[in-house]
């Protein structure tokens, strides 16, 4: 068995000619690629051609997946996208962040034209978000709050105190009453603290 190495989904692993495909990998013009985060194994079996594999390091080892809720923190914002960390897979927490991108049409289902970033989040805003695409090596998960359920959950006021939902599209600062517009998630029953 050869020593492992860290691998990417969307990494090329080797030739088809050199291994046979195993767990967590698939072929494409003749190559194999890791469909997986997790380490590239080879194992050799009676002379044949060695299977590549692509193992977790654990089983526990949370990775999102098409369709799943997360949460995730603003960490900057242009005129097309916003580049946030997923901290929560549901309300799993995460050992390691993973990035993701939300792209201005993907933010509202309705009006995706008007659709302006600054007035959606903002750096620092908490998110709740649903995974639609697992981007590969050089991009992000691609992330969508075209939902009435996602959208900020938690942002700050430029006084540094937690704002409160007044709308669908603006929250408040308790103290300075100051509005700011956001895409504010309806908070689901269960999710909320008493």
């Amino acid at each position: 068995m050869a020593p492992a190495r860290c691998c990417v989904p969307g990494e090329r692993l080797c030739s088809l000619e050199d291994c046979t495909p195993g767990y967590g990998t698939y072929c494409k013009h003749g190559y194999i690629f890791a469909s997986l985060s997790g380490y590239m194994v080879k194992k050799s079996d009676n002379g044949l051609l060695p299977v590549v594999s692509v193992m977790r390091e654990t089983e526990s080892l949370l990775l999102p997946d098409v369709g799943a809720v997360v949460t995730c923190k603003v960490m900057s914002i242009n005129s097309r996208f916003a580049k946030v960390q997923i901290m929560y897979i549901g309300s799993t927490p995460l050992i390691n962040t993973f990035r993701g991108t939300i792209r201005k049409e993907d933010i509202r289902a309705t009006e995706k034209d008007k659709v302006e970033m600054y007035k959606s989040f903002r750096p620092g805003d908490i998110v709740v978000a649903k995974v639609i695409s697992l981007g590969d090596v050089q991009s992000n998960y691609l992330l969508t709050t075209a939902e009435n359920e996602l959208g900020v959950v938690v942002a700050h006021s430029e006084a540094g105190v937690a704002m409160v939902p007044i709308s669908w599209c603006e929250m408040q600062c308790p103290r300075t009453h100051i509005k700011e517009q956001r895409k504010v998630a309806r908070v689901q029953p269960e999710f909320l603290q008493t």
